[in-house]
């Protein structure tokens, strides 16, 4: 009998290797499939990772553009403001002119009829 249990044993852990081996390839396979997987969805992330950077390059250059193009508008806003300045100081100078000239207008009209009565 003793034969037969060590048989019985042998054969025992014959199936029980077996059965190990056949569970550690089944693992073996699916952290295969895992990491094949993984290593797709990786390769998608980093494509669309690319993409992203990518468009940043073309959207920063473009923000670049607008920058340069919004600080030349601003420095021409402000010669625009200098100037519209210097004109309105030259508009009020001349408007005061032009009270100036139309008194001394009267006045020499009035000493021209004085002379012109006088010439009668």
């Amino acid at each position: 009998m003793s034969t037969l249990l060590i048989i019985a044993i042998v054969v025992a852990a014959v199936i029980v290797v077996a059965a190990v081996a056949l569970l550690m390839r089944r693992r073996a396979a699916e952290r295969r499939r895992v990491r094949e997987r993984l290593a797709t969805e990786a390769a998608g992330h980093r494509q669309e990772a690319d993409a992203h950077a990518s468009k940043a390059r073309e959207v920063g250059a473009d923000v670049q553009h607008h920058r340069e193009v919004a600080a030349e508008h601003e420095a021409s806003a402000q010669r625009h403001a200098e100037e519209a300045k210097r004109h309105a100081a030259q508009a009020s100078e001349k408007s005061e002119r032009v009270s100036r000239e139309g008194r001394a207008a009267a006045r020499h009209d009035e000493q021209a009829a004085e002379r012109e009565k006088q010439l009668r």
